[in-house]
């Protein structure tokens, strides 16, 4: 008990000075981050961008889709160029020939190499040169760069509206026509696009080569390469990663692991009879099912896009369904249907672990699921109709998609959300609470487990801490806490601890050693999890230091994961520790899949890209596809199934279980994700990230490049995984399917956890 206290020590003294520093951070970036002008105007005195431009032009693009339509600063889609790159190029182009044709007459590439040199020389420096009044709030472009302006200005207020002589390309984006339907949005939306180029290639305020993004994205006709700090640091966090590796397995090796205990001769949870409100969770994983069906549907329709950009094989689905919506169902759902099964896990093993049942907990549980039912069916529904009607930039903040990725519902939604996460930590709570006041071995387990949720829930307000015109530096900032912090953080130690909790309930692991290893788990994550949430920060305006915190931390991330094999190893011994536990063989695979993919996933392919250097060729590119897609279902995913398995057969009589089509399912989604990540999406970020070390960001986001014909067959290699994939999800239903209709039992006692008499 002594240690156990020291540990929890450690653990509040970690998180208190890292989510100091991350919140010191966030002072810095409010503080450090790119100016947004008043206006923009000519050294001759004609306005190019009016006061209001910048912000609206945010809005606006965030409303025609943002994140999930193209990206800024490398954060969004990857089918649509990245319009910081995108318009830095446009410009750069456009500016040198307005220079060739003034000096000499004629068009660049007619120069000689004199010529050529000497207007590359000028180009950069006056990209690179601040011209920001910090008196008047304004941004003093050359008569040339602001005629340069207003061309790329020009081709974007088309793209975006209707001309219809840019269709062939909006086909290649996967956009529709009028994006954006109000004059004011398409005046406004380049002032938005140029603001955050203008802030990745202009050189920060006393600083020379390093610009407010660090000199994202890369750009060799503006100087923009990796700084020195990024390559510095990269090296760095590889050399602390290998040293904190080491001393883990030193550690690991010299203090050993005690032997699980002998385990009991028959199951210990066979007898237990589900409560009401165990049961009431039923329903909340047949949502699950239906949500991994739509989520998995929209993913192939929108990896098809990256073919035909407004079609399905000849159809214009686009017209009702176009890549926005599709997208953001696809991202949006993956989230929902994860954190589903882990609320719906939570509600079901409180009155099992207590061994009561609060008064009206099953009508909790109940209103709690058809209050998130109202939430999901109505932000996809509001969201899409907003799409398509094109209803303006306060119905998308407020009601619509809000064009932020993994968290794209309309503020109305997320505060629901919000209030409906919290009564899910009440009803939790209320079903801990008398687990919780008892002294047990497992006491601590417990505690972690209403901990975390408490996090989860109280957590998700970050989603709430931006508004319509908030700097979108400082949207990243809090988009990341949530994304990262609450995802990637919170949630895992609630299942670690969880998973921890079934095994000390079947016996397969001892209570006492239980405690210290999750509160020294979860020590280990959170030291390098809170501040390694900097890593996606690297190029989003902020300054040069979080390169150095972000890179150092997140090597740190990596560090637990290079023993999650080992732990993997531990839970498939425990799966033949006794016939009985065969019937839980499924939930425990899928745990120890949830091993391999930490390691891949988030391990291998997450550290591929984390580092500055890696990350700032890489940003955008498939890469981050093949990571995001092997984490977020490889690991939660796949931990939310075996999580899902394990309530299921405790709310099924036994006689009614069959493994016959788990085995087909679990072996599908493996070999699937595993086809899909191998086959298609790392081949095609590895070609990306040719592109961009050899020619640019905005060539590996290029038509050239996304539609060449080695990445359209890279995006069609996809379809054998995505089959597969789709065969072990099909099997999933069948089997929900099955169960939901076959013999169950249907005696129990509400309010307390009896023996099933059978």
């Amino acid at each position: 008990m002594h240690a156990s206290r020291k540990l929890w020590t450690w653990l509040a003294v970690i998180c208190v000075l890292s989510f100091a520093v991350l919140g010191w951070v966030g002072t810095e970036i409010y503080l450090s981050a790119p100016p947004i002008p008043q206006q923009v105007t000519s050294r001759q005195g004609e306005v190019v961008f009016s006061e209001g431009e910048v912000q609206r032009g945010q809005q606006a693009w965030l409303s025609a889709g943002g994140q999930q339509l193209g990206s800024v600063w490398g954060h969004g889609s990857y089918l649509a160029p990245d319009w910081s790159a995108d318009w830095l190029h446009r410009e750069a182009l456009a500016l040198r020939e307005i220079y060739a044709s003034k000096q000499f007459g004629k068009p660049f590439v007619q120069l000689d190499f004199e010529q050529q040199a000497a207007l590359s020389e000028r180009l950069k420096r006056e990209m690179r040169a601040n011209t920001w009044d910090a008196r008047t709030g304004i941004i003093l472009l050359s008569p040339e760069r602001a005629q340069a302006v207003r061309e790329v200005a020009a081709h974007y207020s088309a793209l975006f509206g209707a001309d219809p002589k840019l269709d062939a390309l909006r086909e290649q984006y996967a956009m529709s026509a009028g994006s954006l339907s109000t004059p004011e949005d398409l005046r406004a939306l380049p002032a938005f696009i140029f603001w955050s180029s203008w802030s990745a290639a202009t050189d920060r305020p006393g600083e020379t080569a390093i610009s407010y993004t660090s000199n994202w994205p890369h750009e060799p006709l503006v100087g923009n390469g990796p700084t020195a700090g990024a390559g510095i640091w990269s090296i760095a966090s590889v050399i602390l990663m290998i040293a904190a590796i080491a001393a883990m397995i030193f550690y690991h090796g010299r203090a050993g692991e005690g032997d699980d205990p002998v385990p009991p001769k028959a199951d210990p949870l066979f007898d237990m009879k589900p409560t009401a409100s165990m049961r009431a969770t039923r329903k909340y994983f047949y949502v699950v099912i239906a949500l991994i069906l739509t989520q998995v549907g929209m993913g192939i329709i929108t990896a098809h896009y990256a073919v035909e950009g407004q079609s399905f094989f000849g159809f214009p689905l686009g017209q009702i369904l176009p890549f926005v919506v599709s997208r953001t169902i696809h991202t949006q759902f993956a989230v929902l249907w994860i954190a589903t099964a882990w609320l719906a896990t939570g509600l079901y093993i409180a009155p099992a672990i207590s061994g009561h049942e609060p008064k009206y907990q099953a009508l909790g549980v109940n209103v709690l699921f058809y209050a998130l039912l109202f939430i999901v069916a109505g932000s996809t529904i509001s969201g899409w109709l907003g799409t398509l009607q094109h209803l303006g930039n306060d119905f998308s903040f407020w009601i619509g998609n809000q064009g932020l990725e993994f968290t794209s519902m309309g503020r109305v939604w997320q505060i629901l959300l919000f209030v409906g996460l919290l009564f899910w930590v009440l009803l939790l709570g209320r079903g801990l609470l008398p687990a919780l006041r008892k002294p047990s071995e497992s006491r601590g387990l417990i505690a972690m487990v209403f901990l975390a949720a408490l996090c989860i829930g109280g957590f998700y307000a970050t989603s709430l801490t931006w508004g319509p015109r908030t700097h979108y530096a400082m949207v990243e900032y809090w988009r990341w806490w949530l994304v990262h912090l609450w995802v990637e953080g919170f949630f895992e130690v609630f299942a670690t601890a969880v998973i921890a909790l079934l095994f000390t309930r079947l016996g397969l692991i001892a209570a006492s050693t239980a405690n210290s290893a999750i509160i020294l788990e979860t020590i280990v994550f959170l030291f390098g999890g809170i501040l390694g949430t900097l890593h996606h920060l690297y190029f989003t305006g902020t300054p040069t230091f979080v390169i150095a915190i972000g890179a150092m931390f997140s090597a740190l991330e990596v560090v637990p994961l290079a023993m999650i094999g080992v732990e993997a190893w531990r839970n498939y011994q425990r799966s033949k520790a006794a016939p009985w536990v065969q019937a839980y063989k499924w939930p425990i695979l899928c745990f120890i899949s949830v091993g391999f993919w930490n390691v891949v996933g988030a391990g291998l392919l997450g550290f591929a890209i984390n580092t500055p250097i890696a990350l700032y060729y890489m940003q955008g590119m498939n890469m981050t596809a093949a990571h995001g897609h092997a984490a977020l279902f490889g690991v939660y995913g796949m931990l939310g199934i075996g999580l899902m398995l394990f309530c299921l057969l405790g709310l099924t009589e036994r006689a009614a279980w069959s493994d016959k089509l788990l085995a087909p399912m679990f072996w599908c989604l493996n070999i699937g994700l595993a086809m899909m990540v191998f086959i298609s999406l790392v081949p095609a970020g590895i070609y990306q990230a040719w592109a961009s070390v050899t020619q640019g960001t905005w060539y590996a986001r290029s038509p050239e490049v996304v539609h060449s014909p080695l990445m359209e067959t890279l995006v069609w290699l996809r379809v054998p995984g995505d089959v597969v994939f789709s065969v072990g999800c099909a099997f999933l239903a069948l089997f929900a399917f099955k169960l939901a209709t076959g013999a169950r039992g249907s005696n129990y006692v509400v309010g307390s956890v009896v023996p099933n008499k059978r």
